[in-house]
């Protein structure tokens, strides 16, 4: 049944009715219409467009704020990694409390919630209070990130679902797209804090579209019951960790730091398994991992995206700080990436039905360490406006747009169908996940290789020009790692779609 069904499901209680009275209904004129579904998948490609918009932005403004408050570089990642870590450890949370409450009202305040933090990071006084209210920004992201792929998934129907997930990954790629070039122009022009003000319109229209339009949720969980537990073992293990793998070049491999972030991270998930695996209602349902083809999944969900960001969080720095680049044109030399991303996409979802998930997931991941191998040749040698450095990031762009949408779809398809909702806010959580480590490992990465080259080990490094470009180079490797490994997790599921 479609979540815009009007027949009631089987089980269907007073409860129900009382909550879903909070959710007002469609528009009758809205709904009657034939398109109507995809206008579901628009109204959610939105949220998507404006969170993409957002992280891709703040990715070219980090060297400019490093600058600004004159702060090391794993300091100023936290710009960054702030929302991503609020958005994975509140995600599992809202997509519970979803389940329970109803979708459709927890979707439209995350619209204005990440609305008014965006405002409010327009106005920080000072570093400390940006990454506080990026924070913010990534709570309301995760009321997000808990609806929109499964509002979609249940308003188009598993036969148009590839189509529905190459749109959606379509709309996250203009977003990208739109940022850098958008973003280059704000901060030469403007300054940096009109980075986060650009996407409060996009957060007001969205709120007041989704009210009009989007469904009211149907068939909510039987039993109110919250997993609190299991929400105190989870956000503190996701704190840990990305603190641990964005600190280790700061701290050592061996500094007792990192030894207890890590051994923190162990214990709080082994609390987390057990307690899942003994309460009735977790808050991350163990049985989406039953399947290899699921758990393979999430595992290229996650290195997708940490290849995407990683990259972006590579040439920022390579153009602004190696290159010297003037921030408006990094900006477009970045948006190269999801421009190509953007126009594949969409195809991706017809390959996959013809051709299958994995020949289509491993081609794209071919074609992502092909460009990697170029760009680590040419890293040191060319100006970033040669040809070949220029096709090299519209080849990574495609071969990302080959594989995630696929993916994704496969990924879905594998899971339980009992479970769809919880897969499609697993797939946001592993999707910011992927995020932080692209994030995290690009910046400790480029530290230590600074660090080993000069033999400084302050956050005075001298982060530019020749010295800058052959740390970049070693982090093309390492994203060249993430795609091997990316494509071989794309091997364990059927040829074709079934």
């Amino acid at each position: 049944m479609s979540i815009g069904d009007a027949t009631p499901a089987r089980g269907f209680r007073a409860r129900d009715v009382i909550l879903r009275g909070a959710e007002p209904p469609p528009l009758a004129l809205i709904a009657r219409l034939s398109w109507y579904p995809w206008l579901i998948v628009g109204i959610t490609g939105i949220g998507a467009f404006m969170g993409q918009l957002d992280a891709s932005i703040v990715q070219l403004a980090l060297p400019t704020l490093k600058t600004r408050f004159d702060v090391s570089l794993e300091t100023v990642s936290w710009v960054a990694l702030a929302y991503l870590l609020a958005f994975a450890a509140f995600l599992p949370i809202f997509g519970r409390l979803c389940e329970i409450f109803g979708r459709k009202l927890l979707y439209l305040c995350g619209y204005l919630l990440f609305t008014a933090a965006s405002a409010l990071c327009g106005a920080a006084p000072n570093l400390a209070w940006l990454i506080v209210f990026r924070a913010l920004q990534g709570i309301g992201g995760a009321l997000l990130g808990a609806n929109s792929i499964s509002i979609l998934v249940k308003a188009i129907g598993p036969a148009r679902r590839s189509r529905a997930l190459g749109i959606f990954a379509a709309a996250q790629a203009v977003g990208v797209s739109l940022g850098p070039a958008v973003g280059g122009v704000l901060v030469g022009a403007y300054g940096w804090r009109f980075i986060f003000w650009v996407t409060v319109p996009f957060g007001a229209a969205a709120a007041i579209l989704g009210w009009l339009a989007l469904p009211q949720t149907k068939g909510l969980a039987s039993k109110k019951i919250f997993d609190w537990r299991g929400a105190l073992y989870l956000a503190p293990a996701l704190v840990v960790f990305v603190l641990a793998l964005n600190q280790v070049s700061a701290w050592g491999f061996a500094s007792p730091s990192l030894l207890l972030c890590l051994a923190l991270f162990a214990v709080l998930m082994s609390l987390l398994i057990r307690r899942e695996h003994e309460f009735a209602f977790p808050l991350v349902d163990l049985r989406l991992f039953s399947a290899p083809a699921f758990s393979c999944g999430v595992g290229g969900v996650v290195l997708g995206y940490a290849l995407l960001y990683g990259m972006f969080f590579l040439m920022s720095f390579a153009l602004v700080r190696g290159y010297h680049d003037p921030a408006a044109l990094v900006g477009l030399r970045l948006a190269i990436v999801p421009v190509a991303l953007g126009i594949v996409a969409p195809f991706s979802g017809a390959l996959t039905d013809r051709f299958g998930p994995r020949l289509i997931s491993v081609a794209g991941m071919t074609i992502c360490i092909a460009a990697l191998v170029i760009l680590a040749l040419i890293a040191t040698e060319l100006r970033s406006s040669h040809p070949v450095f220029m096709g090299a990031l519209a080849l990574f762009g495609a071969g990302l747009g080959l594989f995630i949408a696929p993916n994704n779809s496969a990924t879905i398809s594998a899971a339980p169908s009992a479970l769809s909702g919880e897969a499609g806010a697993m797939l946001n959580l592993m999707r910011v996940l992927g995020t932080s480590l692209g994030v995290a490992s690009a910046s400790s990465l480029l530290s230590w290789r600074i660090q080993a080259a000069t033999g400084a080990h302050t956050s005075a490094v001298l982060f530019s020009g020749h010295t800058l470009l052959g740390a970049i180079e070693s982090g093309f490797t390492m994203l060249t790692l993430f795609a091997l490994i990316a494509g071989a997790a794309s091997l364990v599921r059927s040829p074709r779609p079934a």
